[in-house]
């Protein structure tokens, strides 16, 4: 339904004067261009603005300086805000020649468009006129346009011509949504000792039947230049304290089990022997074990295989037989299967395992672990990268980068995937906040940050 207004000077605050608007407006639309009608009239500086007391506030310059009408016509201006079907009026500015100007004087009746209108005689007409309306403001309104008409009268009030011309636009700016999550974090407890491990594995070949290694051998210097490297990773780490080196070996099982044990043994040990010459490690700091058969890595092998009786092979690994009776019925049944494995797969399951186990230093100074975040995060406890965290304004980048490095290095540990979703949230990362959450627990810390990524969602953020 068309909705249009008529506006007087009670509902209307009009002031035609040299003001200016006061500075607190919400918003502001401007018609760059100089407009120019029909009757002479030129318009500048045309603007829209939603005021701080909710009314839409006119302001324009109306140049009248060619606006002349003769002796008995009249020109009447009136602008007004539109948009669709609805619109309202503002008072309008008539320019009068001189007969119909005191016609309307000496009958004592209102001009053209009621007493609203502000009226001048064509001699007193000033060249500028600065225009100031204000009209309640309706929802409607936003988008709206403010244009003007010109009307040229005859006598007897016969409109002779008029046209309209557009002046500004209004558009509500987009309201920034102050969104302030009610996030919990949680302290990570302190490590009393930092305890970490380095964790390899080397394929050291052997002669048949030979214990003794061999380091030129095919690519055994390779293999234990590797277990030396790790070594040296963190022994010249002077925050580190190593305590102790582990080697467990394996053999494959082709051949008697006690064959296969006395090699899995001889072999460990001479590895060790190895080891040993190496460093000044302390006596025991070395710890061995071994295992004569890795069925283990057999099974994983066969079950990620397309061996043609895979299933069948998988049943006997995982039965009930001693290891040489499994090993026999193996290569006796499936006799293609079993070339398959003795070519491909036991070479890889005689292979020595090593943890080179250490102690990391405590990081108390705030500027050092702040260094560590960035140089060498591996060294931090959860705790530490917390200290960091709070070094930092709440939310900050900084505050975001520690919480997110944090749980780079703890990735399945719970106290980092919710501190971790926090930061992910206070930047509105939805997905990365979803993803930490899915390993963040089921406390209430936790709930309040699903809840917040609900409301984040719902803001249709990400």
């Amino acid at each position: 339904m068309k909705n249009r207004i008529n506006t007087s000077l009670s509902a209307l605050a009009v002031l035609l004067c040299c003001g200016a608007l006061t500075a607190s407006a919400q918003a502001v639309s401007v018609q760059d261009a100089s407009v120019q009608s029909l009757s002479g009239l030129k318009v500048s500086g045309a603007t829209l603005t939603h005021t701080p007391e909710d009314s839409l506030s006119v302001l324009m310059t109306l140049d009248l300086s060619e606006v002349r009408p003769s002796s008995n016509r009249a020109v009447v201006l009136t602008p007004y805000v539109v948009h669709g079907t609805d619109s309202v009026e503002l008072p309008s500015v008539g320019i009068y020649g001189r007969n119909r100007y005191l016609y309307y004087v000496r009958e004592g009746k209102s001009q053209l468009t009621g007493a609203s209108e502000h009226s001048f005689r064509v001699k007193d007409c000033p060249s500028s006129l600065p225009y100031t309306a204000s009209v309640p403001y309706t929802g409607w309104m936003d988008g709206s346009e403010l244009k003007i008409t010109s009307r040229i009268y005859g006598c007897c009030s016969d409109i002779l011509d008029e046209g309209s011309n557009l002046l500004a636009s209004y558009t509500e700016p987009v309201k920034e949504i102050i969104w302030a999550p009610d996030l919990a974090y949680i302290t990570p407890a302190a490590e009393t000792v930092k305890s970490r491990d380095l964790q390899g594995r080397a394929y050291i070949d052997f002669p048949v039947n030979v214990t003794e290694i061999r380091a030129d051998y095919r690519g055994n210097a390779v293999e234990l230049a590797k277990i030396r490297a790790t070594i040296d990773s963190v022994r010249q780490d002077k925050d580190i304290t190593l305590t102790s080196l582990s080697i467990k070996g394996f053999a494959s099982p082709e051949g008697s089990y006690a064959a296969n044990e006395r090699l899995a043994r001889g072999r460990t040990l001479s590895l060790k022997s190895h080891v040993e010459k190496l460093y000044a490690f302390p006596k025991d700091f070395i710890k061995t074990s071994w295992e004569a058969e890795d069925w283990a890595g057999l099974r994983e092998y066969v079950a990620g295989s397309s061996l043609k009786n895979r299933d069948a092979i998988l049943a006997i690994i995982d039965g009930d037989l001693k290891p040489d009776a499994k090993e026999w019925k193996i290569r006796s049944t499936y006799p293609a299967d079993y070339r398959t494995l003795l070519a491909e797969v036991y070479p890889g399951l005689r292979h020595s395992d090593y943890r080179v186990d250490y102690v990391i230093r405590q990081f108390s100074d705030v500027e050092e672990i702040r260094r560590l975040v960035v140089s060498d995060p591996q060294k931090l406890s959860l705790n530490e990268f917390y200290i960091a965290a709070q070094s930092y304004e709440a939310g900050s980048e900084d505050f975001i980068r520690v919480m997110e490095t944090a749980v780079k290095v703890y990735p399945d540990d719970a106290v980092a995937n919710l501190n971790a979703a926090n930061a992910a949230l206070l930047r509105k990362d939805a997905e990365s906040a979803a993803r930490y959450l899915q390993k963040a627990g089921d406390g209430p810390e936790a709930g309040k940050a699903r809840k917040a990524l609900e409301e984040l969602r719902a803001l249709g953020e990400n």
